[in-house]
């Protein structure tokens, strides 16, 4: 009897959360350990088909990065990087599409489906979602080419609110469509922060391999400012591969996202935690 209070006791805590959020558009960018560990797989396709019961309208953003260099390196193709970013000729593009949209992809939506989702896959080329334009890094000494990686340059979000009015959960590979007609890699991170934006998103929640956002004394920061969050990247305090899921939450808001979230997707039911319980697990990010 003991165990069945506790279970209501949580499921009451969750009613106003559910209640707040039933009908609201909630952005995932899904990856890290928790697409690469087959019980976290599990415990997410559960959180986003719950989600959709409950009335919310998850769309999911994944990435791929570890699973595209495994596939570079069994092609004989040896992934290069510039500043954590994946130098993308034209034969690593065909192999980023071929992994993001023909393996991770269905994966992923077989997953949601199979625990009573009714998600379906696209990329950003779809519609079209994404509109990229080449993205530039500054080396020491000059201008680096990092080929065929892209920056969102627009975003049509029509082909997502068709498939959210016929009650489907959208499953987007971040590969964009560029104006010049040549396809491009796109930060994940960066291609939710923008489609949550264009979609007025309730909420933008990231998955990551940490707790979320943390203090100079490496202390987990629960809720915190733009302004705030704004003055740890200038303090050095958020640095590296922070930075882009950062900026991407900061986009978000800025482009009308109610609250942005970074949470640690190496917890199993991290969304559910995060989503529906008081402390939730994570930082959230808000204006």
């Amino acid at each position: 009897m003991e165990k069945a209070i506790k279970t209501a006791d949580v499921l009451v805590e969750a009613l106003p959360y559910i209640r707040a959020f039933a009908g609201k558009t909630i952005v995932v960018k899904y990856g890290g350990k928790a697409m690469m560990e087959a019980s976290l797989k599990e415990r997410f396709a559960e959180d986003i088909a719950l989600m959709k019961y409950v009335g919310m309208r998850p769309v999911i953003v994944h990435g791929g990065g570890p699973q595209i260099s495994d596939m570079m390196k069994r092609l004989g193709k040896e992934p290069t990087f510039v500043k954590g970013i994946r130098v993308t000729d034209a034969e690593t593009v065909g192999i980023v599409e071929m992994v993001l949209g023909g393996v991770i992809n269905p994966e992923i939506v077989a997953l949601i489906n199979r625990h009573g989702g009714r998600a379906v896959g696209l990329t950003g080329k779809d519609g079209p979602l994404l509109i990229a334009r080449p993205l530039k890094s500054s080396g020491k000494k000059s201008e680096v080419d990092l080929g065929l990686v892209g920056e969102i340059d627009g975003v049509d979000p029509g082909v997502l609110q068709g498939l959210e009015e016929a009650r489907y959960i959208p499953v987007i590979a971040p590969i964009a469509g560029g104006v010049d007609g040549r396809t491009y890699n796109v930060n994940a991170d960066s291609a939710a922060g923008a489609i949550a934006a264009a979609l007025k998103a309730e909420k933008l929640l990231l998955l990551t391999d940490v707790p979320g956002i943390l203090d100079a004394k490496g202390a987990l920061i629960p809720t915190i400012s733009k302004k705030e969050t704004q003055q740890l990247i200038r303090r050095g305090t958020i640095a590296s591969g922070m930075i882009p899921k950062v900026q991407a939450c900061l986009d978000a808001l800025d482009g009308g996202v109610a609250k942005a979230h970074i949470i640690d997707g190496r917890t199993p039911h991290a969304l559910l935690l995060e989503l529906f319980t008081d402390k939730g697990i994570g930082t959230e990010i808000i204006v």
